[in-house]
């Protein structure tokens, strides 16, 4: 168990000594005189303990300041465990301070098992906190992850047979996994295949999706934050990869991140642990690393654009998901797949497809892979029609073209939304380029219209 850290503020030098040689061999302990400087030591510093005078001012035994410094360290942490020390004797006093938010109070001169004892009792509180704090923010991860899972489709064909192969020998292992492929290929589903499978099966399994982020926002997201650390810091929020610790952490689109962002990130995987903004503590954290992108990560180190060790960090082991055109034989277990699944969601019947349909979607090349093979078939069961099956390459350019005369600016920008897609052969990144967006925005727009 790590070391916990005190706080104690009082006037008196010779309290601060003793109680500092008294704690020192199983906690940290800061000593400071002046309560003025506590909202400093707070913005410097967690601390698991806060021990505190109540009066500071000679001649004054109301308890107020003692109060009044509580009340300030409840407003930066909300958590914080204060126990109160002082020379009177005051029941009334003390179970006032309590009922204001104290958590015990200890009468000077103290008996030192007795100090040590409510210390103990006090840090154990200031732990389960923290856990419950861990187990909430655990739980909302639970319930996303539960909304996201789908179920995981290998296929028949010999490279996705390679790749189950290759998932099942090294999913028991902890080595870093990078995976490849382009857009709709199913990267994240393997990465929760992978999981499910691990021996970290019963942990989280933690996805960011790293293109979403902003460079403000990256260290909160990852990282976590203390309350006040920023402006829009209204209390402290633990980061993914501290949610994830002793689960699986899935950085998806990490081709993405600026180099600033790969730099903070190299070193929470190299040294194993993270550091909240605004806080100073060092949080120690084991996870499994999966990465997902469909940017060329290789050239792109030997052009500078991410960084070398970062990506041998990354890829101890390399799977490569292949697009859906080079893998045709799957289509038809695919489609029996989504019709059930869309079958049933709308409770609407399956269509009676033929031969011709399965030849006509194998000669496809299918830019956006399988999510956008998914959301046709989807399209098929709400309008129950097998015409959305006849799709080829000349449909598809007259379906973006914008030849048709609408001046209806959510289809015409849906359109041109689909054309860049294409001639970016799926690649969100390029599209977004093409159309002079950023990425964020593009995933914005595709959600928007449901594509």
């Amino acid at each position: 168990m790590r070391k916990g850290k005190i706080l104690i503020v009082d006037d008196n030098e010779e309290i601060l000594l003793a109680l500092k040689l008294f704690l020192g061999e199983q906690f940290e302990v800061v000593t400071e005189k002046n309560p003025n400087l506590i909202p400093s030591l707070l913005k410097q510093n967690s601390f698991d303990l806060f021990i505190i005078d109540m009066n500071f001012s000679t001649g004054k035994s109301t308890g107020n300041e003692g109060i009044f410094w509580m009340r300030e360290i409840l407003k930066m942490d909300k958590e914080a465990i204060i126990i109160f020390i002082t020379a009177y004797g005051d029941i009334e006093l003390s179970v006032r301070a309590i009922k204001e938010g104290a958590t015990d109070f200890i009468q000077k001169p103290w008996v030192d098992e007795k100090l040590l004892a409510t210390v103990l009792s006090a840090y154990k509180l200031r732990s389960s906190r923290m856990e419950i704090q861990k187990l909430k923010a655990k739980q909302a991860h639970i319930s996303q992850s539960v909304a996201d899972e789908q179920p995981l489709f290998f296929g028949e064909s010999t490279a996705m047979k390679t790749v189950w192969e290759t998932i099942r020998k090294v999913a028991i292992t902890d080595a870093n996994i990078l995976i490849l492929g382009e857009n709709g290929t199913g990267k994240e589903l393997i990465a929760r295949e992978i999981h499910k499978i691990s021996n970290r099966s019963k942990e989280l399994f933690v996805k960011v999706d790293l293109a979403s982020l902003s460079e403000s926002l990256f260290e909160s997201e990852l990282f976590g934050h203390k309350k006040g650390s920023f402006t829009d810091a209204k209390e402290d929020r633990t980061g993914r990869i501290e949610v994830a610790s002793e689960g699986t952490l899935f950085l998806d689109e990490i081709g993405n991140i600026s180099l600033n962002q790969q730099s903070k990130l190299l070193s929470v995987i190299q040294n194993k642990q993270v550091t909240r903004i605004g806080d100073n503590r060092n949080i120690p954290i084991d996870i499994r690393l999966i990465t997902a992108t469909n940017k060329p990560l290789y050239e792109m180190a030997k052009n500078s654009e991410f960084r070398e060790d970062l990506l041998y960090r990354i890829n101890t082991i390399q799977i490569e998901i292949p697009p859906l055109r080079i893998r045709t034989e799957d289509i038809p277990p695919l489609l029996d797949l989504f019709m059930k699944k869309y079958s049933e969601k709308y409770k609407m019947p399956s269509l009676n497809y033929n031969k011709k349909h399965i030849q006509n979607l194998q000669k496809y090349s299918w830019p956006g892979n399988i999510r956008e093979f998914e959301h046709l078939i989807e399209k098929a069961i709400i309008l129950n029609d097998l015409e959305a099956f006849n799709v080829n390459e000349s449909a598809l350019s007259m379906q973006l073209s914008g030849s048709n005369d609408s001046l209806n600016l959510e289809n015409n920008e849906k359109q041109l939304i689909l054309k860049a897609i294409n001639k970016a052969k799926g690649n969100y990144s390029s599209a977004a380029d093409v159309l002079g967006i950023s990425r964020k925005t593009l995933y914005n727009k595709l959600k928007k219209y449901g594509l």
